[in-house]
């Protein structure tokens, strides 16, 4: 089990200075590849993108999480939607079983799979044999637009009835109420900026693209405030794609290390956020730090952005379009 002291940025502070923190969950992004396309997602998952995580690569970032963090570890797989890949997925759960390797604290879906109750039974009782401690089903006014409230329903109340209520999570159970979608006859971009008033979102990925404009109201010189050193600190883990690249907490596109090529252990311990190539630009002035450098070669400033994260992503979507930074700002999957 690793210390603070382990990692190369905390060696050089002071005893009162605040510390990298270590790293102890870990989402483990089975694929980009999902059955919808929601306008939220941090990702830009869609029915047409690819990659799987091979089950060798999941088990060695397990492995190394639990190297980092002890019995504090925690695994989740999500996507995507892992279900579309459910033999690989439950094969992964086993493998980690056979490895030694305490089962996922959660895994994540959209209920799109939950078309019968046949099937349902069946992947949920070999799940919760392989070790899975809690089903967490997504849906709000985005998933309805491609997953049926029906779907969501059928999963959720089968998904108590053999796993146990304590042991199945709707994020957000209260859209199940209508209106929550569309087809509700409400009007889009009305729904769509009520629910952005009630619950969190990043605006990084295909929501800084389509959502964000729908709640912009910060000025540049706003944004100038907010630095990002706190946030790369303060970070309790990471996102893993099926890759191996690296997401600082839900900092979506922008890789600080990839598992393929380095254990997830030694990234950690390798990672300062004062020295890392364009990191530390954000670290010390945020996304604003970006600025000069992105205008410099043709971005053009926005009238206003919903968040820091929403200007962070809107000038690295720029410098990924033009070829810039290639080896952090990625992969494709993120960008387009």
């Amino acid at each position: 089990m690793k210390t603070t002291i382990d990692n190369i940025y905390n060696k050089s502070r002071r005893q009162d200075e605040k510390k990298l923190k270590i790293w102890k969950y870990a989402g483990l992004m089975l694929t980009y590849k999902c059955s919808a396309a929601c306008e939220f997602c941090y990702y830009h998952c869609s029915p047409q993108k690819k990659g799987l995580m091979p089950i060798k690569t999941a088990i060695e970032i397990w492995q190394s999480l639990t190297m980092m963090a002890g019995d504090r570890a925690l695994v989740h797989i999500t996507g995507g939607e892992p279900f579309l890949y459910f033999d690989h997925m439950l094969e992964l759960l086993r493998k980690a079983s056979e490895a030694g390797l305490k089962g996922p604290d959660h895994i994540e879906t959209n209920a799109s799979w939950a078309t019968g109750t046949s099937v349902i039974k069946k992947r949920l009782k070999a799940l919760d044999q392989a070790g899975m401690n809690l089903l967490k089903i997504s849906f709000d006014p985005f998933h309805a637009e491609y997953i049926s409230r029906e779907n969501v329903i059928r999963l959720a109340e089968t998904a108590k009835a053999i796993l146990g209520p304590d042991k199945v999570l709707i994020r957000w159970e209260k859209h199940l109420q209508p209106p929550c979608c569309p087809d509700d006859n409400c009007n889009r971009e009305d729904l769509y900026r009520k629910a952005l008033q009630v619950e969190p979102c990043r605006f990084t990925g295909r929501a800084a693209r389509t959502l964000a404009g729908l709640v912009a109201d910060k000025t540049i010189e706003q944004l100038k405030e907010y630095s990002c050193h706190q946030t790369y600190l303060d970070t309790k883990g990471v996102h893993i794609d099926p890759y191996g690249n690296v997401f600082s907490g839900l900092c979506s596109g922008i890789i600080v290390g990839n598992v393929i090529e380095r254990p997830l252990h030694e990234i950690w311990q390798a990672f300062d956020p004062d020295t890392h190539p364009f990191i530390s630009m954000l670290a010390k002035g945020g996304p604003a730090g970006l600025i000069d450098s992105a205008e410099a070669l043709g971005y053009k400033i926005l009238p206003a952005y919903a968040s820091k994260c929403h200007l962070c992503t809107d000038i690295r979507q720029f410098f990924f379009d033009i070829g810039e930074h290639k080896s952090i700002i990625g992969p494709w999957d993120c960008y387009t």
